[in-house]
């Protein structure tokens, strides 16, 4: 690998910056570094498009276009999911989450919700939701999920999280409750667009009940969001 490319990408490492690795298997050995919203040289444009759709779904390997065969080698920042609210619904998301390989953290102030009987071999941060959030900083590689239905804990982690590149936010609530919650952000200066990246309700509309059934609903919703709208998603 050339020094300089070498050197950009462990600068994006190290920032968290989602990058490819290309490498032309065939031939003179070329190399660039594809990211989200451009490409430090010239390649194919099926390449790029290839290229941002592995990086996407964390898929380093080799692809043929044309006669010519390239590596793609995925260098991204873990996922995370970060969970506002030690509830039932947490319990079972939780272990759902891990299971599809993000980090969990659960975020409550409420000590006698956030423990490790309930939450065994799960991060969890007994402070106010939006002084964990500034420590966490949502990333694109991010998932914030509110549960709690309480305004006090749920607002304050929105507010960082819609100024976030967090890739999926989402509450729990009817939409009656959602409603109000979009008024409540309205009034700190939201506006639309920055509301619409909100899911709420939470989770894909399946007639989800119990609170198994709604964890694997914001699963489902969640992981639809990261691999056909997620934050790399966008057109070669």
């Amino acid at each position: 690998m050339k020094a300089d490319t070498f050197g950009a990408l462990q600068t994006a490492r190290r920032s968290k910056t989602p990058v490819a690795l290309v490498i032309g298997i065939d031939g003179d050995g070329s190399e660039a570094l594809v990211y989200a919203d451009r490409v430090d040289s010239s390649l194919p444009e099926a390449v790029i498009a290839e290229a941002r759709t592995r990086l996407r779904d964390d898929k380093t390997g080799v692809m043929e276009i044309g006669g010519t065969h390239w590596f793609i080698d995925c260098h991204n920042a873990p996922l995370r999911v970060i969970v506002v609210g030690a509830v039932h619904i947490t319990q079972t998301l939780a272990p759902m989450a891990a299971i599809a390989g993000y980090e969990v953290i659960v975020v409550d102030p409420r000590a006698s919700f956030a423990t490790p009987e309930r939450f065994p071999n799960v991060h969890l941060l007994d402070e106010w939701p939006d002084d964990a959030m500034v420590e966490l900083a949502p990333d694109a590689r991010t998932a914030v999920i509110t549960l709690t239905h309480d305004p006090k804990l749920d607002d304050p982690a929105l507010e960082v999280a819609l100024n976030s590149e967090a890739f999926y936010i989402a509450c729990l609530g009817s939409r009656r409750t959602h409603a109000r919650r979009l008024d409540r952000l309205r009034a700190l200066g939201f506006d639309e667009a920055t509301l619409n990246r909100i899911h709420g309700p939470a989770g894909l509309p399946i007639g989800a009940v119990s609170p198994a059934e709604i964890a694997i609903a914001i699963m489902a919703e969640l992981t639809s969001v990261l691999h056909e709208a997620g934050p790399l998603a966008v057109a070669a």
